[in-house]
């Protein structure tokens, strides 16, 4: 006899060639792997609640021990339980007081997380100020740019014309519209979009409009949904809508950004976007999430955010993760910008790992090479 220690991805597996019953892997399923909820400012008299409860059902909630004794009217906590524990502690909390209800109806959307197959986004500037400059073409060097990426495994190309990086000069519209025009065009003449989806990446209605009557059929926007016209125009054109996060502006945005907690606040400003998108009548299958990695972030928050990726996923929607070669990865380890590919296939992978599905890249080839290997590997 012999024994050796296999991983929860490996246990499903193993549960199916043992011939256990469907519903009991299912059962089994739930115990298999642990989640971790930090918990922010909840009423005392609420967690001690919450601490007999979840010991009665195994799980645990970490405290501090001024709790006990009711010290403070408020503390933080961390609840660790698994998929079982969860479904029964949320259940259980829906009939007490103390804001248990709310929390209860919060715990129970990170039940019903969406899995979403991960998929690769080819980048395209067509100017001359995108700060990484492999990434840079005018209009014919574009197109086959474009054909290139599609040969390399691109399922989808994200196509701009004005730089967003940090201090970036600002550019008229009507100078954008002149850059975007001819590879609409030619993108339309040729029917590329049958081959790949589109995805405009610009802040203006006109530009976003052209696009979108060319076959592209999704809407890259910084600002996140700031604008309702974004919105209508995604509706009317049945496209689907990327909103990011953006702390300040392209020419402010890394000026001593600050946050309390960035996931949370993050997390907060997801659900207000989403929800005025859903007054709209759009739905959460068309809109994609992008915490907006350099976006008003420094290096902390940037890190803070990939290892907490799974959290955007209680929202049901896509998840971009786009670091491609940024200054995140010249701030962990010196690295001019033309050598930063390692660094990001490592981000987007972690990325992937914690709940990211879609990867914005400057390197379609190798990263979707690396992505054939982690499918594997999963």
């Amino acid at each position: 006899m012999n024994i050796y220690r296999v991983g929860a991805l490996q246990s499903k597996k193993y549960l199916k060639e043992l011939g256990v019953e469907g519903a009991g892997i299912g059962i089994m399923s739930k115990k298999m792997e642990l989640y971790f909820f930090k918990i922010n400012d909840m009423r005392t008299v609420a967690l001690n609640i919450l601490k007999q409860d979840a010991l009665s059902i195994g799980a645990e909630l970490a405290v501090p021990s001024g709790v006990i004794t009711h010290k403070n009217s408020h503390y933080d906590a961390l609840l660790i339980a698994n998929k079982k524990q969860i479904e029964i502690l949320s259940s259980k909390e829906m009939a007490q007081p103390f804001g248990l209800k709310d929390f209860a109806l919060q715990l129970k959307a990170y039940l019903n997380t969406k899995s979403f197959p991960p998929k690769i986004m080819g980048v395209i500037n067509v100017n001359n100020d995108s700060f990484y400059m492999g990434s840079r073409f005018q209009s014919k060097q574009a197109f086959h740019k474009i054909m290139e990426m599609i040969e390399q495994g691109a399922d989808i190309i994200d196509i701009g014309a004005v730089s967003t990086r940090p201090n970036a000069p600002l550019v008229s519209i009507e100078e954008e519209f002149k850059r975007i025009v001819p590879i609409c065009d030619a993108i339309q003449k040729e029917r590329l979009y049958e081959k790949v989806s589109f995805s405009i990446d610009s802040t203006s209605i006109k530009v976003i409009r052209y696009a979108l009557s060319s076959g592209f059929t999704i809407i890259n926007d910084i600002t996140g949904a700031s604008n309702q016209e974004i919105i209508e125009l995604a509706l009317l054109h049945k496209a689907k809508l990327c909103i990011m996060h953006m702390q300040g502006t392209p020419q402010t945005m890394q000026t001593n950004p600050q946050y309390i907690d960035v996931v949370a606040q993050i997390s907060d400003f997801f659900e207000r976007r989403i929800e005025i998108c859903k007054n709209f009548g759009l739905r959460r299958e068309n809109i994609i999430l992008d915490v907006g990695i350099g976006f008003g972030k420094r290096l902390e928050h940037n890190i803070e955010l990939i290892k907490n990726m799974q959290e955007f996923q209680k929202f049901g929607c896509e998840i971009l993760i786009g670091a491609s070669r940024k200054s995140m990865i010249d701030h962990i380890i010196p690295t001019p910008i033309e050598e930063r590919l390692a660094g990001t296939l490592t981000i987007h992978l972690k990325a992937l790992d914690n709940g990211a599905n879609i990867l914005r890249c400057h390197d379609v080839a190798q990263h979707k090479q690396a992505l054939e290997v982690y499918k594997a590997l999963n």
